[in-house]
């Protein structure tokens, strides 16, 4: 059977059950099982608390790559709308033409501009209304004694790694 934590909590749980059948009396095997078990969790332990890092280091890097990254796409999307940009003053200096396979030439289309959405009437805007709990001011409501249908506080217990 492969050692995991799981595996020894398992057999931790056996052993204190164990213990508690025999009304708490401590026989050697069951003393020799303890401390094994604890050496294990102990190896365990430190075992995943270096993957843990490892992961945590491959994740730092993975978010730098990823900033390196969308920095270089936004360069690229600035030249990409550079080069447009001066093709364009091309074609609206020369006109239209081919080279080879390629046509550059402009097409008309057209896009509503709005100067400010408040002075319009009503029947030409769309409202959108997000909604969100105000989780700040509802534990803040619970702890002061105060019923909030559908709500309560929930405790957590996180890793905490020293």
């Amino acid at each position: 059977m492969k050692t995991t934590l799981y595996n020894i909590e398992q057999e931790y749980l056996t052993l204190i059950s164990e213990i508690e059948s025999l009304d708490g009396e401590l026989t050697p095997e069951i003393e020799e099982q303890l401390t094994i078990n604890k050496e294990q969790l102990e190896s365990k332990s430190v075992a995943y608390l270096q993957v843990i890092s490892t992961k945590e280091g491959v994740n730092s890097a993975i978010d730098i790559e990823i900033k390196r990254l969308q920095a270089l796409k936004k360069r690229n999307n600035g030249l990409v709308d550079n080069l447009k940009g001066r093709l364009l003053e091309a074609v609206n200096l020369f006109g239209s033409f081919e080279i080879g396979f390629n046509k550059f030439g402009t097409r008309k289309s057209s896009s509503v501009a709005v100067e400010d959405v408040n002075s319009l009437p009503t029947e030409y805007k769309t409202v959108k209304v997000t909604e969100a709990a105000d989780k700040k001011a509802i534990k803040d409501a619970i702890k002061a004694g105060k019923d909030v249908p559908g709500c309560s506080i929930v405790e957590n217990l996180n890793l905490k790694i020293n």
